[in-house]
């Protein structure tokens, strides 16, 4: 088990940990807290569905020569392995654990299986990556699929993005708060995304004293 592995491995094994030790009044707050994602999710899985799936399926996965699943290249939120986990049958979340301690010699990432993605709900940079042909050759030919596709990346940056408070960022705190730590918390670890809440404290600060 490479560095990458260990660092999945042991997101995984805390958000099990934590969800089996919480009550199931806690849990169901949890899955509430998530509904409004999923719904969004769901509204991504059809839009790429309905545009994109012969295209990607077709020219990338087909042929092997996709970028989009590069071997150790795809980054995951704690916050992504949490809402996994939430809707994942455990028989699900053990198939990730045993492929993560197999060695992944090939150019792929170690969760893409036969069928595709092994993750229930796979994490959203995945999702909602599209290579520069394949949105060339959809938006050319379907200029509103551009306007949409444009408004769900607006939309993305309600959960993801900390110049609010986000879905992304209240799990790690929830996580967090009972005692448990991750690389993978790159809302509180991310030098970048600290910056912009940062930015924000810093206009709200300043907007105050101007009052």
């Amino acid at each position: 088990m490479n560095s990458y592995q260990k660092e999945q491995s042991d997101a995984l094994y805390m958000v099990r940990r934590c969800l089996a030790t919480i009550s199931s009044t806690e849990r169901q707050k949890l899955e509430s807290d998530v509904a409004g994602y999923l719904s969004f999710r769901k509204e991504i899985g059809s839009f790429l569905s309905t545009h994109f799936s012969g295209v990607c399926t077709q020219k990338c996965y087909n042929s092997r020569l996709s970028a989009c699943c590069s071997r150790e290249g795809i980054i995951t939120f704690f916050a992504d392995v949490v809402i996994n986990a939430l809707i994942s049958q455990d028989r699900e979340i053990d198939l990730l654990l045993s492929v993560l301690k197999k060695p992944n010699n090939g150019f792929k990432c170690i969760y893409l299986g036969e069928k595709g993605c092994l993750w229930r709900l796979k994490p959203i940079v995945c999702e909602m990556f599209l290579c520069d042909p394949a949105k060339k050759k959809v938006f050319i030919e379907n200029p509103l699929a551009r306007d949409k596709w444009d408004e769900l990346n607006k939309r993305k940056k309600m959960f993801t993005w900390p110049d609010r408070p986000v879905l992304f960022d209240v799990l790690e705190k929830y996580f967090m708060d009972a005692g448990y730590s991750s690389s993978l918390m790159y809302m509180h670890n991310s030098p970048g995304l600290l910056r912009v809440k940062r930015r924000v404290l810093s206009c709200a600060t300043s907007c105050k004293g101007g009052d």
